[in-house]
């Protein structure tokens, strides 16, 4: 028998004060305003945004209605919310969720978080029921300087099995890289946008921790609220028009100051493994970083796995960028 995330529902978390209950798709405004209060409190620098809410809420891989949990008070506001992210044959389960800062230290956080464990290991029960062979394994990213949310994961029995360090550089200088012969560097388009994904899937597939991006999931990044086409671009190779780099950046505008303009932000770059070690990648990002610059932006910012293995933090550093801050990848198997 085939089972279904619909197979996997597991009971609801109670805790006295909440009353919880699976997202709705009329949850979304109360929720991503939710998600941005948790996120203020705890001075997150990224946090989801109103359509990364509602494509979980949609989400057919992770249906809401299992994969889900929202706690209301006796005035049918929202105070804690949970999700649990799995694709089928993947190797973990991603969870995220959080509890409204004046709603601490009552025990909703541990419930949430129990919740999510429970529900994980059903999705992997049922996934292995219908052929995997995998151990349950739940894992959170959270920004190394969110002392609760740690304390919260490292009490459960979780422990830190990746950083990944955020980086930015200043554009008052930006290096002069080459392209190399025979590569175009050109804007994103909407037709180029799937051979990009593809090509990003190629990219990534030897990267610890990456999935392959589904079409419905790389949409839902391309129509994120910060995405930037104009800013992003492919490498194409000229002789066959095939993609064999990228570079996707995003600019949040709640990143301007008094004292900068803002922030390019790379958010994806990737070079396909038989084009590696020809310059593409430094040439992607020199070129990103003239194209933030030509917008009116002084900073460029990225994102590195600081244990990759293609040596993508020595290049970063080496093209300029300075650590910042990092954020801690935990892991627990079940």
């Amino acid at each position: 028998m085939t089972h279904t995330p619909s197979d996997t529902a597991v009971h609801l978390p109670h805790v006295d004060g909440l009353v919880f209950r699976p997202a709705e798709a009329g949850d979304l405004e109360a929720l991503a305003a939710l998600v941005k209060r948790i996120a203020v409190s705890e001075q997150a620098h990224w946090y989801p945004q109103r359509s990364e809410v509602a494509a979980a809420l949609e989400d057919p891989v992770n249906p809401a209605v299992q994969n889900s949990v929202v706690g209301v008070d006796s005035d049918g506001e929202l105070r804690a919310y949970g999700g649990v992210q799995k694709n089928p044959d993947g190797d973990k389960a991603i969870i995220q969720g959080g509890v409204d800062p004046l709603w601490h230290r009552r025990g909703f956080g541990a419930a949430v978080l129990a919740w999510q464990e429970s529900q994980a290991a059903a999705r992997f029960a049922a996934d292995n029921l219908a052929g995997g062979h995998r151990a349950a394994k739940v894992r959170s990213h959270v920004a190394e300087g969110n002392a609760g949310q740690r304390a919260l994961l490292a009490s459960a029995g979780y422990s830190v099995v990746r950083y990944y360090s955020q980086m930015q550089r200043s554009l008052a200088r930006i290096p002069t890289v080459a392209v190399p012969d025979g590569i175009s560097i050109v804007v994103l388009t909407p037709e180029l946008s799937d051979a990009v994904r593809r090509a990003h899937n190629e990219a990534f597939a030897d990267h610890w921790g990456s999935e392959p991006r589904s079409p419905q999931r790389w949409e839902v990044q391309m129509q994120h609220e910060h995405a930037r086409w104009d800013l992003s671009t492919a490498a194409v190779d000229n002789a066959t028009g095939d993609v064999v780099a990228y570079q996707l950046a995003t600019v949040d505008p709640e990143e301007a100051t008094a004292d900068s303009s803002g922030e390019g932000y790379t958010e994806l770059l990737g070079v396909r493994r038989a084009w590696r070690g020809r310059g593409l990648a430094p040439a992607l990002l020199a070129d990103a970083m003239t194209r933030f610059a030509a917008a009116g932006l002084d900073h460029a910012g990225l994102e590195v796995d600081t244990e990759n293995p293609s040596g993508a933090l020595g290049l970063y550093e080496r093209m300029g960028y300075l650590p910042l801050r990092r954020t801690m990848v935990w892991d627990k198997l079940l």
